[in-house]
């Protein structure tokens, strides 16, 4: 697409982007841009950054023609990004910076977060075709002097779309004199979670065979922590002699060291892999992979998600798990997922626990079909309500890269 017709802009955002072009360098692309449709997202901190990506790769699965390019603030640091997504650092906003960015990615659509607006780069991609939204926050600023004229509004006037997250926010943004029909009304933009696959049949056959009987999950689970689990479960039997522990292992290597132990164990194990069904004997059923773990899911009322007894992994999603409608369980050690297990926890869907004996009380006690249900209820409330805008989202992309050419 070729540049829009030049059009007089605010005397504000001029006398910016006159400053802007003191301030010349530019960060370096990380990647070649791929062919085809592309999509830019910027986080402004490491949280929106993880529900960004999450966003990303639920994208790229509907539309794996679509390439992802995801950035942050260069005073984040390096990140880790999904497999089949693009990433780098966005540098202080400056003529070089927004002409070498717009030329190099040449975005159909471009997705702003956070209160620290770039007017030089989001005037340079506006002026290019790039379609514009923005998740508004409650109040927004740019990177000029004191000195300089205010041009937050002629900056915001570039978006084609505004998401106010709640009402306030929708005042705000009225009371900029914003044109109504640019404005969207939608939940907070909170990371989700889709829920895994399961094979309807074998849900059904699973859920007849048990029957009712009293079970739960531990999910992803390291080899160094399968020990405090197996001896919370043992501890849980004496008061629910039926109750039936799923171990889901977090690689096939740790579920070869767990099914070891599990045979060293006084608990009787099944082995899903092998061909294994529980029967009223069976006190443990293990699989070695983690390819029915939407089955699992949907079987137990309570989960406990591993990787996080021990330091190092740093736990597992817990909103994937939530999705499912499972009431959960986790250990101190989930610096990866903090934000996510702190919400989940703020809201009653979640429980720490410490070590096999805590576990043991909390399984015990969760068992209780209306204990679990309560708990998967508050979890489900805090999956859903992002949902909405994440949705939003994903069809404003597609219907986007559905009707406008690739920018000049």
């Amino acid at each position: 697409m070729p540049d829009s017709p030049p059009a007089r802009k605010p005397f504000a955002l001029s006398a910016y982007l006159a400053a802007a072009r003191s301030r010349s360098s530019a960060t370096p692309p990380t990647a070649a841009r791929p062919g085809g449709a592309l999509v830019w997202m910027h986080a402004h901190d490491k949280a929106v950054l993880r529900t960004l990506a999450s966003i990303g790769a639920r994208l790229r699965c509907q539309r794996p023609e679509i390439s992802v390019l995801l950035t942050w603030p260069a005073t984040l640091g390096p990140q880790r990004l999904p497999d089949g997504l693009l990433g780098q650092p966005l540098g202080p906003d400056g003529a070089g910076e927004a002409q070498g960015f717009a030329a190099h990615w040449r975005p159909q659509i471009g997705l702003w977060t956070g209160a620290l607006l770039h007017p030089a780069l989001l005037s340079r991609l506006h002026d290019k075709g790039t379609r514009l939204a923005c998740i508004a926050p409650e109040m927004w600023r740019v990177p000029s002097p004191i000195w300089m004229p205010d041009c937050t509004t002629a900056t915001l006037d570039l978006f084609d779309l505004l998401f106010a997250g709640d009402e306030p926010g929708w005042r705000r943004l009225r009371r900029l004199g914003l044109p109504v029909d640019r404005l969207r009304r939608s939940g907070p933009l909170i990371e989700t979670a889709p829920t895994l696959d399961c094979r309807r049949t074998l849900h059904e056959e699973m859920a007849q065979l048990l029957s009712g009987r009293p079970c739960w999950l531990a999910a992803r689970v390291r080899a160094d922590e399968a020990g405090d689990i197996l001896r919370a479960h043992a501890r849980a039997i004496r008061l629910a002699h039926r109750l039936l522990l799923f171990m889901v292992p977090a690689s096939r290597e740790d579920g070869r060291a767990i099914a070891t132990l599990l045979r060293e164990s006084p608990l009787r194990g099944a082995y899903w892999d092998d061909g294994d069904m529980p029967d009223e004997n069976t006190q443990v059923l293990l699989t070695e992979d983690a390819s029915e773990l939407g089955l699992w899911y949907r079987l137990a009322p309570v989960t406990f998600l591993g990787g996080s007894l021990r330091p190092g992994p740093g736990g597992e999603d817990p909103l994937q798990a939530a999705a499912h409608g499972t009431a959960l369980l986790y250990g101190p050690n989930v610096g990866r997922y903090l934000s996510s297990y702190s919400r989940l926890a703020e809201a009653g869907a979640a429980r720490i626990v410490r070590d096999s004996d805590t576990l043991a009380t909390a399984v015990s006690h969760l068992v209780a079909p209306d204990h679990a249900a309560a708990m998967a209820h508050a979890g489900w409330d805090v999956v859903s309500q992002g949902a909405a805008l994440t949705d939003e989202i994903i069809a404003l992309v597609c219907d986007t890269v559905d009707a406008e050419p690739e920018p000049a």
